[in-house]
């Protein structure tokens, strides 16, 4: 690694620290209250603490679902189910979703700025884990899109996938959006019903079935991507052959 971007890794690194620091520093009792409370695991307790911020709760939710997001812990249905018994079904769904895609992108950036260069002389040196590299980078799009609707799937796990893989950051933040909308769907509704004592399975049905409609679809683009890239092969390997 060249010394002027160890620099930089170092710089980034200490900004990272600073920042928890100035929050700690404005505000003492923040990180010890929120652990406890995540310690917990008590979503109720968590959305009243969302709620007790008044008009900039939906900001602290936002902000807080991001970080909880881009760090892979704890677990972000505690926070997509507290959206939904804070602002209801349809809108905590849609935060929670825009807050953790910002979340995973976050850690995407980061992963991939302190760790990629590593990975690639790692991968560089594996003949089958360059081959993997080289698909994750054509076909990335489909493996996170449907990787992400998996409901209860660890997030961190995809994060630093994608992050150490050839996938471009544009195929990762959109394959996230979209993916993460039924299965973040799917754990709030079940959440959230579980706590109010509501049950309402068309909702839940239909979150089901949108998730179905996705995956399906994805393996299809992915069936027609392949079948073009292979005519398109043999099409190329033909045309030298008869030169």
């Amino acid at each position: 690694m060249r010394p002027s971007m160890r620099m930089v890794k170092v710089s980034a690194a200490l900004g990272v620290v600073a920042l928890i620091v100035i929050i700690h520093l404005a505000n003492p009792q923040f990180f010890p209250h929120l652990g406890a409370l995540l310690a917990r695991g008590d979503i109720s307790e968590t959305a009243s603490y969302i709620k007790s911020f008044g008009p900039w709760a939906v900001v602290f939710a936002f902000l807080l679902t991001l970080f909880v997001n881009a760090i892979g812990f704890p677990p972000a249905i505690i926070f997509s189910t507290a959206c939904t018994l804070i602002f209801g079904i349809i809108p905590g769904i849609v935060l929670a979703c825009t807050a953790e895609t910002v979340g995973v992108t976050v850690s995407f950036l980061l992963l991939r700025f302190f760790f990629r260069d590593a990975a690639v002389k790692v991968i560089n040196k594996h003949p089958t884990l360059a081959n993997i590299d080289k698909y994750s980078g054509r076909r990335g799009f489909v493996v996170m899109l449907i990787a992400r609707m998996v409901p209860y799937f660890p997030s961190i796990m995809l994060n630093a996938l994608g992050a150490l893989s050839a996938m471009s950051l544009r195929d990762y933040v959109i394959a996230s959006f979209i993916g993460k909308f039924p299965s973040t769907g799917i754990e709030a509704i079940i959440g959230h019903d579980t706590i109010t004592h509501q049950e309402d399975p068309t909702r839940l049905i239909v979150v089901i079935v949108v998730a179905v409609l996705l995956i399906a679809g994805a393996w299809y683009y992915e069936r027609r991507v392949a079948q073009t890239a292979a005519t398109a092969e043999q099409s190329a390997a033909h045309e030298l052959h008869e030169e």
